[in-house]
């Protein structure tokens, strides 16, 4: 009679001792899943020149959120006090609406752009202030400028929720009737703007839906 095969058993001892492995949750891979599928999204439109707004929304062509947002808590330009966003803001012309973060990158790589948009008199600029301490957006602002008519704080994300927002920064095109009716998602680059962004401002801003 042989005797037992020892590697055999060893093997099977240490498989016993280790136990099966250890499964990683679903729900903690989504955060990385998401980042990856945003990643893609901005090379895409970098590499291809594919507008970013093509992400289906569903709040285009139809009426923007009713919001009322407070100011941002001391926020001033120019010595006066920088007003919060009330639903009748929307209304009566054409209107961006810019969701930025101090904590935001992006939105610190866009600002030059807003800066320039805001030159252009013809449309009224608002920013949404997403999930931020008032003593940042301050700084932030303070130190890059102030593109925007007014300032609404969204410290809770409400808004956001409310509009449809993918992650931070996006900017949206309100015409006068409060319709939303262009959606760009990501940063603006002077690229971007010129070819993309400005297109569907201008369409806007001569009466087109």
């Amino acid at each position: 009679m042989s005797a037992p095969d020892q590697s055999s058993a060893g093997k099977r001892d240490a498989g016993s001792v280790a136990g099966p492995r250890r499964r990683i949750p679903v729900f903690a891979l989504l955060p990385l899943v998401i980042f990856a599928a945003l990643a893609v999204l901005f090379l895409f439109q970098m590499f291809f020149g594919r507008d970013p707004s093509e992400l289906p929304s569903a709040l285009l062509n139809k009426p923007a959120p009713r919001m009322e947002l407070p100011a941002v808590e001391g926020l001033m330009d120019k010595g006066v006090p920088v007003p919060g966003i009330a639903a009748a803001d929307l209304d009566g012309g054409v209107s961006v609406v810019n969701v930025f973060a101090s904590w935001c990158v992006p939105c610190r790589q866009e600002h030059p752009v807003l800066e320039e948009m805001a030159k252009d008199g013809r449309f009224r600029m608002y920013g949404i202030n997403y999930k931020d301490q008032p003593e940042n957006a301050r700084r932030f602002l303070g130190a890059l400028g102030n593109p925007y008519d007014k300032v609404g704080a969204d410290a809770g994300g409400r808004a956001a929720i409310e509009w449809g927002v993918y992650g931070v920064p996006e900017t949206y095109v309100v015409d006068g009737k409060g319709v939303i009716r262009y959606k760009f998602i990501g940063p603006l680059s002077p690229e971007s703007y010129e070819r993309v962004f400005l297109p569907q401002l201008e369409r806007v801003l001569a009466g087109g839906s």
